[in-house]
């Protein structure tokens, strides 16, 4: 997911950005420091999320969140006042994060918010068989369009707002990897907060410490899997 994090304090964009990066399925960080830059960055950094304050200057986070233009990113309120908890639940937040709150607090909203992401996707596109999932894309760079085959991605990396596909010219494309994978089907599958894998790519496993691996792909490229993942992984092997 694309989050994009809205509050006038530092000290809470840092905080936030801190808690997380820690968590999985986070691919891309932006911050807007109040209502009017908020606006601003969605139409140019295209979030998935808000993690959005209420009280700020010139345009409260509700006030925000009401016009926001559909589809409308998600939105969880971070907040120190509770008394703005039903007005936010009745502007369709996913939750409401009392400050301070801690990584265990976030992780649950986190969990909520991943829920919520995954039925969009799953109403916003066909469920996947081999026929539905593509098997080719379209990347643009310096004016010059390549068709990148499917099967030839052996992995895929999140770079700040883009990820990189590990084939022939590792080209870049301005893509969100949770986004991707769902467009790419159950041929590909997480493996890392940052990463992804062809499974029928992968040759061996080889055990790190802290039940981390890496993936050691046909042409020799090592990914790395994170404990998180690993279960999951060895089951579709």
């Amino acid at each position: 997911m694309r989050i994009l994090i809205v509050d006038d304090e530092r000290p809470a964009r840092d905080k936030l950005r801190h808690l997380l990066a820690q968590e999985d399925g986070v691919d891309a960080i932006a911050e807007a420091r109040d209502g009017v830059e908020a606006m601003q960055r969605i139409a140019a950094f295209v979030p998935d999320a808000l993690f959005l304050d209420i009280q700020m200057p010139e345009v409260s986070g509700l006030e925000l969140a009401a016009s926001l233009p559909a589809p409308a990113p998600l939105i969880v309120f971070a907040t120190a006042f509770d008394q703005y908890a039903l007005k936010a639940f009745d502007a369709n937040a996913i939750d409401y994060l009392l400050k301070p709150y801690d990584q265990a607090r976030l992780r649950r909203a986190m969990q909520r918010l991943r829920e919520r992401f995954q039925a969009r996707c799953a109403q916003t596109l066909p469920p996947f068989t081999g026929e539905h999932a593509l098997r080719q894309l379209l990347v643009t760079e310096r004016g010059v369009t390549r068709v990148i085959r499917a099967d030839q991605i052996g992995w895929i990396e999140t770079a700040d707002n883009y990820v990189i596909l590990h084939t022939a010219g590792h080209p870049l494309m301005r893509q969100t990897l949770a986004g991707l994978l769902v467009k790419l089907g159950p041929g590909f599958m997480r493996c890392h907060r940052r990463a992804a894998v062809q499974l029928a790519w992968i040759e061996r496993v080889e055990t790190l410490d802290k039940g981390d691996c890496e993936l050691v792909l046909r042409d020799g490229a090592r990914v790395p899997c994170s404990r998180q993942y690993r279960g999951a992984v060895m089951d579709r092997l």
